[in-house]
Formats: C-alpha cells, structure tokens, sequence
C-alpha cells in the first residue's frame, strides 16, 4: 500500500504539467464542439472504461471498447489481438475520430500494435493524442510495430504512469514474480485529474462542466438526461 501510496505521490508531482495539459486540450476540444476518446486494450482498456458514463466523470466521453481486446473473451485471444497490424485501422473507421479530437490512448508497455497505430492513426486524423503508458517499461522492450514505434512517439502528450517494468511493485519471498500491479490505480487517478483539470477550466470561465451524477443519488436520472440531450443536440 506505501508503495503505490509514493508511486501516486510521483505522479502527481513528476507528471502535473502533462497531466494539465491533457486537461486543457479536453477543455478546449469540448469547447470547440469536438469529441474526446479513451480507448486501451488488455487490462488497460478498464482506464477507457473509468472516463466513460463514470459518476462524476464528463458526459459525452467516447469509449472504444472493442470485445476481442478485452478480457471477457480470453486471455490468449486478446493478447494475440492487440498485437495484431492493422486492426487499429479497421477501429478507426468504426469509431470515426477526426480533426480536433482528443484521443486519451493508454498501454502500460506501449509497444503493441494496435494501441501504438491506434494513436499514431487518430494523429493523422488530425486529432491529439495523450498517451498514458510507462516509459520504464517501454524502454526495456523492442515494439511490435511495423513502424517500429512505441506509443509515447506517436502521442502530442505523454503522461507515465511511473510504473516499473513488469508493473508489479512488490516482491514476493521466494518467487521470482512480483505483485501488486500499479498500471490500473495509476492509470485512474491520471484520468480523473486530467477530467478534473477541465472541469476547472471550464469553472474558471463560469461554464458549468457537463459532469455526470451517480444514478443512485435523488435528482441524478433527470441531471444526466439534461445533458444527454445537450450533447445530442449540440
């Protein structure tokens, strides 16, 4: 618990000025009548997933949650899914991310295909790309790309997560594996901020933010209607 307790803590106070960026560039997009996108794959497909219809969270959040790179459908499958050339592009077509975009793009190692074409097909977009990934752990691996990139060389901010290669945090006696994974806890507390960063902008401006209410709350349904229909209508 200390340990993720101080890896938080380095986040916040190595990564603040991207992490405020991403959130001036979500503001700004939304402004501007432009769409933000979260999408991950494996594990970190959950991070698309906490910005998305989250209580608290922003309305109108766009979540690329394809089923084949998620867990629920096997393990070996969306791992051999995820480093799959050219599947990015077929995701892109689907989900129609253009000009003046934000897409938030994460991948704990970054050197997978599809997260890595992912962000570097939204860029030609003309869309900006936050990558959240951890640059330790990418540096100790070779891409699986046939551009040869990794994700934080295709994405206009990079946030790390500060994870360790291998993402698990704390050893075990006598095993050579560790556990305690941080890409999960470290990859929500990044995306709130970053919602939390626009919020404010958008506070400082006397806009109020559309920010989702948790449905079991009194007044919450008819709250996230409104908004629902702003958006819709916009």
């Amino acid at each position: 618990m200390s340990r993720t307790a101080a890896l938080i803590e380095q986040i916040r106070t190595t990564q603040s000025k991207q992490i405020e960026a991403a959130g001036r560039a979500f503001a700004d997009a939304v402004r501007a009548g432009h769409d933000v996108w979260a999408f991950g794959t494996g594990h970190s497909h959950l991070i698309a997933e906490e910005l998305y219809a989250r209580a608290g969270g922003w309305a109108g959040v766009r979540a690329v949650l394809e089923p084949s790179l998620m867990l629920h459908e096997g393990v070996a499958k969306s791992s051999l899914m995820e480093r799959l050339p050219g599947l990015a592009d077929v995701l892109l077509q689907v989900h129609p991310v253009a000009e003046g975009d934000v897409v938030i793009v994460v991948s704990n190692s970054g050197i997978n295909a599809v997260p890595v074409e992912f962000a570097a097909g939204a860029r030609a977009r003309g869309a900006t790309v936050v990558a959240i990934t951890s640059l330790a752990h990418s540096a100790t691996q070779e891409p699986r790309t046939r551009s040869g990139h990794k994700l934080h060389e295709e994405a206009d901010i990079v946030i790390d997560n500060c994870g360790v290669p291998g993402d698990a945090i704390v050893e075990v006696p006598g095993s050579p594996a560790s556990v305690g994974s941080t890409s999960t806890v470290a990859g929500a507390f990044v995306v709130e901020a970053i919602v939390a960063e626009a919020a404010d902008l958008f506070a400082r401006d006397g806009v109020e933010p559309p920010i989702l209410r948790s449905n079991n709350v009194q007044g919450a349904a008819e709250h996230n209607e409104k908004l629902r229909e702003l958006l819709t209508n916009r």
